[in-house]
């Protein structure tokens, strides 16, 4: 980042402060917490819609809740409106009973609700995200009010995983909405009405959602009366309403951590980010057909360089979707820096006649500084073999209008992306982003990847049972990842959150979507 830009943010951060109005004495009062809770690439501003929501369920767990939910350490499921599950000897069947709970407008939550939940979440009229992931469902049957019946097509491991993310909705208030104006309905930011901790009250435009503590919460009264989430265009507005007192929580760059991380005001966390980050192919622009030209790509950026120099080392290449070491055959190609490689691998793949020195351009809805270093950086590497690339970064919903546009998109708008994807707790998190069976607008295969040997191998691992017998079938998954090159992927960082040591029994957890996880909002507080 130059000196003028970081002047400019700062001035930036400052206007935003003075135009906050009351926000800033909220901050100080004991019955209010307020954070930048979609502050980085875990937040998605603005998104109010939890089926639509690719990121962002770190605030919209807050007062809506799934079945299931990992616990904070991102290691196991736990209930959340399920208060226990059972699956069936074929794994073929789900069986959930549910807990006894009330909406935020005092009625009952039932099986119904799931029900409804469910068969809306399948349907990609909805805009649902979730509604290829869904897609082993064949019925959701509601024998009484605190059971809800499952069943599969056939076994799905990565389900749980995906129920995890699936917040449940209220039938009494959405069933008169048709599925293809959900979308769109004004609901979602004005009346929503969910059954966590917190209720809604109110949002201001651009500047921040205000939530209240629901006195009938099945778990006790929250400890905190209110709960607020500030709107900030980038991160270091959000490290400036930090120290200035105006907030107590914000995820920050590793550069930020760095500098408050001896600080007695301030609780640095630390995590992996379960993302793997990724250069996108479009497959439907001609650029791409040869994977030597792909591979020309990964060996020309000096990724160890980018993680040590801009990562500060907080980072692991990446040489197919993920890094876990029991998913990771020994013998996969490492790609290593070696631009001598690139350019021969270019040559022979006739890159001159294919493309030549012409720009392509880089789409991203990464707008953070580190990001815009990452990007400019591998710009430069990639100058250096003869690739021209040419980074635009726009916000979330403008990416996602591109990359997900019904009918035909302009596939020039993004011959080439800078994203991430959830790569864990679970790897069939990736899944999404790369079968054939995920493409829009039924899921997140955004780069339009057609493969079928690597459709079969995400399916064989999918409905894989025995765990030993899985983790050979997602290696299964990396080979082909690494061999076909759908992505070139780049690395799994972690990420950054800091939090005021006011705070007490705060839970906040670099996740993958900003989660959810199990962070009992209900309990957290302030020291006076």
């Amino acid at each position: 980042m130059t000196l003028k830009t970081t002047t400019r943010s700062l001035a930036l951060a400052a206007l935003l402060g003075a135009t906050a109005l009351t926000l800033p004495a909220l901050a100080q009062d004991p019955s209010t917490i307020t954070g930048g809770f979609d502050v980085g690439p875990g937040g998605f501003q603005g998104n109010f819609n939890p089926l639509a929501a690719t990121s962002g369920l770190t605030w919209l767990s807050v007062y809506y809740e799934p079945l299931v939910i990992y616990n904070a350490e991102l290691t196991q499921l736990e209930g959340a409106l399920a208060s226990e599950w059972s699956m069936s000897e074929d794994q073929r069947e789900i069986t959930f009973t549910l807990v006894e709970e009330t909406w935020h407008d005092g009625e009952a939550f039932t099986s119904a609700d799931v029900k409804f939940t469910l068969e809306l979440a399948k349907n990609a009229a909805a805009g649902s995200v979730f509604a290829a992931r869904l897609g082993s469902i064949t019925s959701v049957d509601t024998p009484d009010d605190r059971t809800v019946v499952v069943t599969l097509s056939n076994p799905d491991t990565g389900l749980l995983s995906t129920l995890a993310q699936v917040m449940i909705l209220p039938e009494h208030a959405l069933k008169d909405i048709a599925p293809e104006k959900l979308a769109t309905s004004t609901w979602w930011a004005t009346t929503p009405i969910g059954t966590g901790p917190y209720k809604f009250t109110q949002y201001v435009t651009d500047q921040y959602v205000e939530l209240a503590a629901d006195e009938d919460y099945r778990n006790g009264r929250p400890l905190t009366d209110r709960l607020i989430n500030r709107y900030f265009d980038n991160s270091a507005a959000a490290v400036a309403a930090l120290r200035a007192g105006e907030i107590e929580f914000t995820y920050v760059e590793p550069d930020d951590a760095a500098t408050l991380a001896d600080n007695a005001d301030y609780r640095v966390i630390e995590g992996a980010s379960f993302v793997v980050n990724y250069v996108g192919f479009n497959h439907m622009v001609g650029l791409w057909d040869d994977v030597r030209v792909r591979k020309a790509f990964m060996h020309a950026i000096d990724r160890q360089v980018i993680i040590e120099s801009l990562y500060g080392g907080a980072a692991e290449a990446a040489n197919c979707g993920y890094v876990a070491d029991q998913l990771v055959p020994a013998d996969i190609d490492q790609y290593e820096y070696d631009p001598e490689k690139a350019r021969a691998l270019l040559a022979e793949a006739g890159w001159s006649e294919i493309n030549g020195d012409k720009p392509i351009t880089w789409l991203t809805y990464y707008n953070t500084p580190l990001a815009a270093n990452v990007m400019a950086a591998t710009q430069a590497m990639l100058s250096q073999v003869g690739i021209n690339v040419v980074p635009r970064v726009v916000d979330t919903p403008t990416y996602n209008g591109i990359v997900y546009k019904e009918g035909t998109p302009d596939w020039n708008e993004f011959p080439l992306v800078y994203a991430g994807l959830q790569n864990g707790p679970n790897p069939a998190g990736i899944n999404v982003g790369l079968n054939e069976s995920q493409l829009p607008p039924n899921g997140a295969n955004i780069m339009r990847v057609q493969n079928r040997m690597l459709s079969a191998a995400f399916d064989a691992a999918l409905g894989e049972t025995d765990p030993v017998v899985a983790e050979a079938r997602w290696q299964d998954v990396c080979r082909v990842m690494n061999a076909e090159l759908p992505w070139a992927t780049m690395w799994v960082a972690n990420r950054y959150g800091v939090a005021s040591n006011d705070l007490v029994d705060f839970v906040w957890t670099p996740a993958p979507a900003g989660g959810p996880f199990a962070s009992h909002p209900e309990k957290w507080s302030k020291s006076e």
